[in-house]
């Protein structure tokens, strides 16, 4: 069976991507450098808005927003893969493994990644707390406001969330 997904011209999309394994090394300094790198380059030819991102050790979830005209997230979430792991600095020790083109390659991500239409702005809101609460629910730190690999503390100068939220 084929695997289908929903994709409507500037629709609005919560994703989930995991790394290989979930294999933990998305935190290091140097790789969220290069995961804010591959979003430039990507948004510079394939514009979209990045409403929440949460970047933890071994996922990220985020939502976006394409533009009015566009519904390809797939070629986003490709190429956005496919510059980091080119462009990987650190020593990530994946396993080789066989791509379906019979190239050994370093499995870095999974291949498919997760993504749910946004349906209203009650879906928008509970996915967009989800995002932001995500690193609390993992045990990572006690409040949303501890983490520092997400758009929380953007979303607290907006006035969106109070600095304790979460807490």
């Amino acid at each position: 069976m084929k695997y289908r997904r929903a994709k409507v011209a500037g629709g609005t999309y919560f994703f989930t991507v995991v790394t290989h394994n979930r294999r933990q090394f998305l935190c290091e300094p140097e790789n969220i450098e290069l995961l804010r790198a591959a979003f430039r380059y990507v948004k510079s030819s394939h514009p979209f808005v990045i409403d929440a991102i949460a970047i933890l050790p071994e996922h990220i979830h985020c939502i976006w927003t394409l533009p009015p005209t566009d519904n390809d997230f797939s070629t986003r979430w490709r190429l956005l893969k496919s510059y980091f792991t080119r462009h990987c600095q650190q020593q990530y020790h994946g396993e080789m493994s066989e791509s379906r083109f019979g190239k050994r390659e370093q499995a870095v991500w999974q291949r498919r990644f997760w993504e749910h239409q946004i349906q209203d702005e009650r879906d928008f809101i509970h996915h967009f707390d989800y995002v932001h609460y995500n690193p609390v629910k993992h045990k990572l730190v006690q409040s949303p406001k501890d983490w520092q690999f997400s758009s929380f503390h953007h979303h607290v100068r907006q006035d969106i969330y109070a600095l304790d939220w979460g807490a």
